[in-house]
């Protein structure tokens, strides 16, 4: 039983409430957040573990920040795990604000699975909130982040500040495999005794993952050359375009987050560039408002399309899986831009 954790859950909500107002305050109006935070938040390291301290039958408690990391973690763990998401469903991982309760669940945690890359601008106050030393493994680590050399100067992309990072790791299906393995030696490294199951729990899902690689480059045979480029509500899709041969063009947000503000200079220019590309379609992800997209495409003469992008959908829906939240994005851009 966890009794302890448990009576220290109950004082914790009613402690740290003031603590998280206080984080999520310190952002500017307009949601921006400044760059310096988001190289400050950022979980790069990988952090050393040490074997948990299970009694008989005790499950490892994990949380994970998005229902993406979420997934993939369940896949390697099974049922040898407790698993916490931390971002509900439908949310936007890049405006989250936790609470109380996600204290509550860090707390009772041994480890606390993140996407990394400066993505969970969150995370950091929310370990300072909860007061305790749990390891944070960032599935990312290992993965070659693809960075803005300055404003404008990476792919014809512009809006970006020198050296920021694109957290949208999860768009390539070869970066998963690298969360797979930092997920199973984590796993491994904390529950030693269960190292041969979480191990072949992340060979049959690489087999998974090379599959679904597959199958994407077959769908996207179906688009000409000329017609592979991407407009979306931000720029979350570099790391898909890059292995399968797409361009984005621009972004409504002018940034890795939808949390920066365009100019109306910044959004004549991307209707310009929509124009004169002949872009045939503007995408933009359910968890967004789509209000400016909807401008834009409208400006333009565009097909608004919606697309998973940082969450995966309810159980049961079209998206529910990391497989099915690719599948579904995939077959939902060959049938826009073909």
């Amino acid at each position: 039983m966890r009794v302890i954790g448990r009576w220290r859950n109950a004082c914790l909500v009613a402690m740290v409430a003031a603590l998280l107002l206080a984080a999520s305050g310190c952002r500017p109006m307009g949601g921006a957040v400044p760059q310096e935070a988001d190289h400050e938040h950022r979980v790069d390291e990988m952090p050393a573990l040490a074997p948990a301290t299970l009694a008989a039958g005790e499950k490892l408690q994990v949380v994970a920040t998005t229902s993406i990391v979420a997934d993939v973690v369940r896949n390697v763990g099974g049922d040898l795990i407790e698993l916490r998401v931390l971002i509900p469903l439908g949310n936007d991982p890049h405006a989250f604000e936790p609470t109380p309760q996600d204290v509550a669940a860090v707390v009772d945690a041994q480890v606390v699975f993140a996407n990394g890359a400066g993505l969970e601008i969150f995370l950091e106050p929310l370990l300072e909130s909860a007061g305790k030393g749990v390891p944070v493994v960032p599935v990312s680590y290992g993965i070659e982040l693809l960075q803005f050399k300055g404003a404008g100067e990476y792919e014809g992309q512009g809006g970006h500040e020198r050296g920021e990072s694109d957290p949208h790791t999860w768009f390539d299906p070869h970066n998963v495999v690298v969360w797979t393995h930092n997920i199973e030696r984590a796993l491994s490294t904390l529950d030693p005794h269960n190292a041969a199951v979480y191990a072949a729990n992340a060979e049959a899902y690489q087999a998974e993952l090379a599959v679904l690689d597959a199958w994407i480059r077959e769908q996207l045979a179906q688009v000409s050359e000329q017609k592979r480029k991407l407009v979306t509500d931000h720029t979350a899709f570099s790391y898909f375009a890059r292995r399968y041969g797409l361009e984005q063009i621009g972004a409504v947000f002018p940034g890795y987050s939808t949390l920066a503000q365009p100019s109306a200079r910044d959004l004549a220019d991307l209707e310009d560039a929509i124009r004169e590309f002949e872009v045939q379609a503007v995408f933009v992800g359910l968890t967004v408002n789509p209000g400016l997209a909807e401008r834009v495409a409208e400006d333009t003469g565009t097909r608004l399309v919606f697309l998973y992008t940082g969450s995966l959908s309810d159980p049961g829906g079209p998206a529910d899986s990391y497989l099915a939240f690719m599948r579904y994005d995939v077959s939902a851009i060959v049938r826009a831009l073909r």
